[in-house]
């Protein structure tokens, strides 16, 4: 392990309010450019949107219902249908991949999934939630309190152009739960959702952004810093 995967640290920036859709991609479009041509820095990017839909290169009309006409975007990433809005958390990753990143060697992009999969794990146990993964499944699961069954309570999807990695994780901290009934959720039709606030009420997004970023480090080697 060379000096930078120990010391390095990660720009993390945080918007208040809702970010419009369209502008969360332009910027990240734009930033991963300048990663790629060594004129920015890495950044990890939390954000939360208004309610929206977003489908993946995957996703089928057929799954998109939309009873209350939310807008719809092309994401550009991998995956299937997804749903975006007030009180879910997004963390946009922004990674150079062609070097090693903590644990991630180089151009692995199987490594660099389980890596944003078990920083999702350990970010939830933090807060207390048990989760886990299921082969199949795309997204973290867990036993949802109400229903005892097992229900999504965070979901994944990245783009990756010249090795710079762009998009993320989502995590439901108190989402209107509701809304994902507009889609079916990554194209999985037999599984509900759930949310961190259905485990503790008490829990604010502060506390996922703290949780988020104490976790960060063991997967991905840089430590963040608040830009």
């Amino acid at each position: 392990m060379t000096r930078n995967d120990i010391c390095e640290e990660i720009l993390w920036k945080k918007s208040d309010g809702l970010t419009p859709y369209p502008d969360a991609l332009d910027f990240m479009a734009t930033r991963s450019r300048q990663i790629h041509e060594g004129s920015a820095s890495p950044l990890v990017w939390l954000v939360e949107h208004p309610p929206i839909f977003t489908a993946g290169t995957s996703a089928r009309p057929e799954d998109l219902y939309n009873p209350h006409g939310y807008p719809t975007y092309s994401a550009g990433r991998g995956g299937q249908w997804t749903y975006h809005g007030p009180g879910q958390r997004l963390a946009y990753v922004m990674l150079d991949l062609g070097r090693q990143n903590g644990t991630i060697p180089p151009r692995d992009l199987r490594a660099f999934v389980k890596g944003l999969e078990q920083w999702i794990i350990e970010t939830l146990a933090y807060l207390g939630v048990e989760a886990f993964t299921r082969d199949g499944r795309i997204g973290v699961w867990t036993i949802d309190p109400l229903s005892s069954q097992e229900a999504k309570i965070a979901a994944l999807g990245i783009r990756v152009s010249r090795w710079v990695s762009w998009h993320g994780i989502s995590i439901n901290l108190d989402p209107a739960l509701d809304d994902f009934d507009g889609i079916v959720p990554c194209g999985i039709r037999e599984f509900g959702v759930t949310s961190l606030r259905r485990f503790n009420p008490a829990l604010t997004m502060q506390d996922l952004d703290d949780a988020l970023a104490a976790t960060w480090s063991a997967h991905f080697g840089s430590t963040p810093r608040k830009e």
